[in-house]
């Protein structure tokens, strides 16, 4: 049984008089003006079975305030249940019931049931509601982009050849717990990380010589798990663990086959594979490429973001692939008028999005200046200002520099660390959230 909100607090939770506290106060005076949040939350929860009748588990105001406390704080669910039953301040926030102090497995299967969509739609009401009492403006924009990581260690053919065989050889050798089907198969694991790491220490002539025999050590794996797969999927009784077993075990199947596809291509054929076709991780396979520039190359997405005067995000999207700036200008102005009503008067991005194509596209959509922070070759007149404006809009856009620090390092935006692509555009939404809640509490304290 799970309710909106808790219908009492405990009297013995309360806010310290430290300014952190006192933040945490002002957050949760933010909150109960807006219960939108909580009727968005609820359609989430609805999907799962939920019993109707038991024991009362977290409330939905206090799973949204324990999802907001962990990205403020940057804490591990461990941690944040600690603080939880440690601190009256916490407690107070959480609004969590007298004696209740949730366990980080709760914590988790709670926390991670809030989806992106609904932390988006939340953000957009709450930037929504701002703009129409007056307390932000939506006048003037800057526009950027910038890296999210994915949780991953650095990719290498030989690490991720390695982590194939190491996962589907554990299915293999679990599987009669799984599902009741043993299994006999040549467990090539110790081999297999011999190979790794002596293919990462070598050079290449070395390289070249213990590739064959790794890719051989893979194959013999790959064989073997066909075999275990068909036998359980004809001999297990507990359809439902065979079905997921079998499952999983094709997933990873499939992509370590691409793994040695890339392997084949990159080491024996020398070719140049596209970074589309290129596969850096096992569990996190949504991981895209992304080279900007003279650059380290980045494994993660790409993030599409805008911040308006305050620096409040009015929008952000992650991206497929690396597509190029130039194409993402239109959707933050398509987006504005869709979900604001309106368009901005001024518009300022980084260099890369310049082009003469969206200052014209700009222009037609009602946008009165377009200005991008580095001419590439467009002149005062093309954009439509003069000298001043443009060195206005300029200094005005490297703002949006600071708003990318603090939700890389205050919230935890430099690397999503919740597993799958849900999870990742999830954890992403959560700092843009937390990120515009804290700044609204901010602005009205000062």
């Amino acid at each position: 049984m799970r309710e909106t909100r808790n219908a009492q607090s405990s009297i013995f939770d309360f806010y310290a008089e430290h300014e952190h506290a006192q933040q945490l106060r002002g957050l949760s005076e933010l909150l109960d003006e807006h219960p939108i949040a909580l009727t968005l939350i609820e359609r989430d929860f609805n999907q799962k079975n939920v019993a109707k009748t038991g024991a009362c588990g977290l409330s939905l105001e206090s799973i949204f305030r324990c999802l907001l406390l962990k990205r403020i704080l940057r804490v591990s669910y461990r941690q944040l249940s600690f603080h939880l039953s440690d601190s009256p301040s916490y407690r107070a926030f959480a609004r969590l019931r007298s004696g209740h102090s949730p366990s980080k497995s709760v914590l988790q299967n709670t926390i991670r049931v809030v989806s992106a969509e609904t932390l988006s739609q939340i953000n957009q009401q709450f930037v929504l509601h701002w703009a129409i009492e007056g307390e932000l403006s939506l006048d003037t924009v800057r526009i950027d982009s910038t890296v999210t990581d994915s949780n991953i260690a650095k990719p290498l053919d030989s690490g991720l050849l390695n982590d194939g065989v190491r996962v589907l050889s554990r299915m293999m050798a679990n599987s009669a717990k799984r599902t009741g089907v043993k299994h006999r198969f040549t467990d090539q694991r110790k081999k297999s990380k011999s190979l790794s790491f002596q293919i990462f220490h070598a050079k290449k002539p070395v390289k070249y010589a213990l590739y064959p025999k790794f890719l051989m050590c893979v194959a013999l794996t790959l064989k073997q798990i066909e075999r275990a797969i068909e036998k359980i999927r004809q001999e297990s009784i507990y359809l439902d663990a065979a079905t997921i077993w079998c499952e999983k075990a094709e997933h990873y199947r499939s992509l370590l086959l691409r793994v040695v596809d890339q392997t084949q291509r990159r080491v024996f054929q020398e070719e140049t594979v596209p970074a589309s076709e290129k596969i850096v991780s096992l569990f996190e396979p949504h991981t895209d490429i992304i080279v900007k520039t003279s650059r380290d190359v980045q494994y993660g997405h790409k993030i599409n973001l805008a911040t308006q005067a305050d620096g409040f995000v009015t929008y952000l999207n992650i991206e497929n692939g690396n597509p190029s700036d130039k194409s993402l200008f239109m959707p933050v102005l398509e987006a504005s008028e869709k979900d604001y009503g309106c368009l901005p008067g001024e518009t300022v991005a980084d260099g890369g999005y310049a082009s003469q194509a969206n200052v014209q596209l700009g222009r037609e959509k009602g946008v009165d200046r377009t200005v991008f922070n580095k001419r590439c070759g467009l002149g005062y007149h093309q954009m439509g200002v003069k000298r001043k404006t443009f060195d206005r809009l300029r200094n005005f856009r490297a703002g949006i520099e600071g708003n990318i620090s603090e939700l890389k390092r205050a919230l935890g935006m430099g690397k999503a660390k919740w597993k799958g692509y849900d999870g990742f555009v999830a954890y992403v939404w959560s700092s843009a959230l937390s990120y515009n809640l804290v700044r609204m509490v901010r602005f009205s304290s000062a």
